[in-house]
């Protein structure tokens, strides 16, 4: 990716709302549990989407706690939260979604092979009924925006009224996060 459009302050660099907006990211769910990626650089900057969060730290704030809401308090078990970030990542060629996902979906349980052919958007024969629904609803909310009631139907018999909810907004989370990291030409850490 070229060179991002915004700068990545410094935790010195930053007023007092974008700093509250940092300790929270910096300090919240994210940085517990296994480190399978790096949320911030060697000089304290925050990587990928989080860094753009502290350009509007209100909006930044709303975002940053759906998405630590859909990952940390989501009904849907980790393995299918995975491979639907991951259907969003391949869908947007997310590098930094990628980057930050791959090690959490293998971490989840998936397979490199699932997730080779997840990322190449190929049909993954996944065991788990409920999993390849899940595949399919993301798949169809990204390339048509919607449902038809068959759809809906097995996602609703898949993962439950609160889980369809629930996926519906981590799509369109992690969509919004791609669409700014694409924008604002933000990828993934270097190596």
């Amino acid at each position: 990716m070229t060179d991002a459009r915004l700068p990545n302050p410094t935790p010195d660099e930053l007023s007092p709302e974008q700093r509250a907006l940092y300790d929270e990211i910096a300090g919240g769910p994210r940085s517990a549990g296994p480190r399978l990626f790096e949320l911030v650089d060697q000089e304290g900057r925050l990587n990928g989407p989080f860094g753009i969060m502290l350009h509007s730290p209100a909006v930044g704030g709303a975002l940053q706690a759906v998405g630590a809401a859909v990952r940390y308090r989501s009904v849907l078990p980790d393995r299918i939260r995975e491979l639907a970030v991951l259907a969003v990542a391949a869908h947007w060629t997310s590098e930094f979604e990628l980057y930050a996902h791959v090690p959490l979906a293998r971490h989840a349980g998936l397979a490199q092979a699932e997730i080779d052919m997840l990322v190449a958007g190929a049909e993954v024969p996944l065991a788990d009924p409920a999993e390849r629904v899940v595949v399919q609803v993301v798949r169809a909310l990204l390339h048509a925006s919607d449902l038809t009631d068959e759809q809906y139907a097995a996602g609703r018999d898949a993962i439950g009224e609160q889980g369809l909810v629930e996926l519906t907004t981590l799509v369109g989370y992690y969509a919004t996060l791609a669409l700014q990291l694409r924008v604002f030409r933000v990828g993934a850490p270097p190596a």
